[in-house]
């Protein structure tokens, strides 16, 4: 804890951890604020709510795949800083044009025409910004922070994702859109000026040529960073844990509404328990391992979130929708029988999913060279990317079939197990590569 509060105080560390807060904030107020309103006010079908989730996170998802190779590249061969700085000038640009969408919904103006599709684009487009700024926010850890604190940067880093994940969700789900639409733009501004202060972070050797064949660049990319067996074990077990969090995300909206017959505050609740729990587990994992990087606890972890995916799913299916037309504001959710069952288990998955992943991500900084992390985040990010639009269209996919939302969570509960499958496999390779 010590080594924690003393990087939160260090300019090593303190002006990318706020930048890195204020975008994943940005983030979730814009992406949560679209997605309740179209949900609540737009369509009416739990089909097309379902579909239209699933296709936001699709979007916002679909750049990791394509340009992460680009980005990691960029990140290795250019001052990481300065990359940090460009991108979130772009940020600004990419807020007003979400904001323009969300106003028009506002006032009902070409909502299906107009409004939906600039911020499908706005959405995009914030895909595109965090592909070229998730690898840099992981890989400029070993290089500002000594090596004791790069497992402890890497988990305040995570946990410090999710608690500006719950403020935006938490935003989201309470304030007006319009006001949304303001602090879309206004948090962008506060970003780039904050970007500014991060240290400089330049590459390690001379800048390389650039491969912008993002294919070719991608295959590459991910074959020379499986050569050691831990990283690639983690890229998979990571890729599976994104996957099921991309179809509890996708779920949760028209779960609230449809099966728990709840309004948008109650699922942007939801959505806030589990920020809460997985910077909890994030936390919790930091100080069971010490500072040791280990995914020793990694597999009992996801086993024990899929039981709690399992519980989820039989209060739900226990559940006893509100019988009158209106939807249950957050005070009458929580005084029905089961919503307190229902919230445990939702906590309980967060934080065995922060306990899971937090180990894996401090693999792929610590056992590759300094002047590759960039391009092994970004490999993994191609593979997480990957999974997750995968993991989106089958949602979509079942949603469009007409699989009710509920039976949905059986999916999630199945991968769990893959990912336990998966982390033993590295807890394997982690010991014989101790022993050797």
């Amino acid at each position: 804890m010590t080594t924690q509060t003393h990087l939160i105080h260090s300019r090593r560390f303190l002006p990318l951890f706020a930048t890195q807060l204020l975008g994943a904030f940005n983030d979730n107020l814009f992406k949560n604020a679209m997605v309740l309103f179209v949900v609540y006010s737009v369509y009416q079908s739990e089909q097309a709510e379902g579909l239209f989730s699933a296709v936001a996170s699709g979007v916002f998802i679909l750049p990791f795949f394509i340009l992460s190779a680009i980005s990691g590249q960029l990140a290795d061969m250019r001052d990481k800083a300065r990359i940090i700085r460009i991108v979130k000038a772009a940020e600004i640009g990419i807020m007003s044009v979400g904001a323009i969408g969300l106003l028009l919904a506002w006032k009902g103006l070409l909502v299906t025409g107009v409004a939906i599709p600039l911020m499908m684009l706005a959405l995009l487009g914030m895909g595109v910004h965090s592909t070229f700024f998730g690898p840099i926010k992981y890989a400029i850890l070993p290089q500002h922070l000594h090596a004791g604190e790069v497992l402890a940067g890497t988990g305040l880093v995570e946990a410090g994702t999710y608690v500006a994940i719950l403020a935006g969700t938490i935003v989201a789900g309470w304030i007006p859109v319009e006001w949304a639409a303001a602090g879309v733009v206004f948090t962008a501004i506060v970003g780039y000026f904050v970007s500014r202060q991060v240290p400089p972070a330049p590459p390690f050797h001379e800048p390389e040529p650039l491969d912008y064949h993002f294919i070719r660049a991608s295959i590459d990319l991910v074959r020379n960073t499986s050569h050691d067996r831990r990283v690639f074990l983690a890229i998979m077990a990571i890729s599976f844990f994104w996957t099921i969090g991309a179809v509890l995300f996708v779920q949760f909206p028209p779960l609230a509404k449809n099966v728990l017959t709840a309004s948008k505050e109650v699922a942007s609740l939801f959505l806030v328990i589990f920020s809460i729990g997985v910077a909890v587990g994030s936390m919790s994992v930091n100080a069971l391992l010490k500072g040791t990087v280990s995914a020793r606890y990694s597999p009992p972890s996801v086993v024990l979130m899929g039981l709690f995916v399992v519980g989820f799913f039989f209060v739900c299916r226990q559940w006893v929708p509100h019988p009158e037309n209106d939807l249950m504001d957050v005070q009458t959710f929580i005084d029905q029988p089961l919503a307190v069952a229902l919230m445990i288990c939702l906590l309980g998955i967060a934080v065995a999913g922060g306990m899971f992943v937090v180990p894996l991500y401090a693999f792929l900084t610590t056992f590759v060279d300094k002047s590759q992390t960039s391009r092994t985040i970004a490999a993994n990010n191609i593979v997480n990317s990957g999974a997750m639009v995968i993991g989106s269209l089958m949602a979509s996919g079942l949603s469009f079939g007409g699989v009710p939302i509920v039976h949905q969570l059986l999916l999630s509960a199945a991968m769990c197990l893959v990912s336990a499958w998966i982390a033993a496999q590295l807890v394997k390779a982690e010991r014989a590569a101790a022993i050797a």
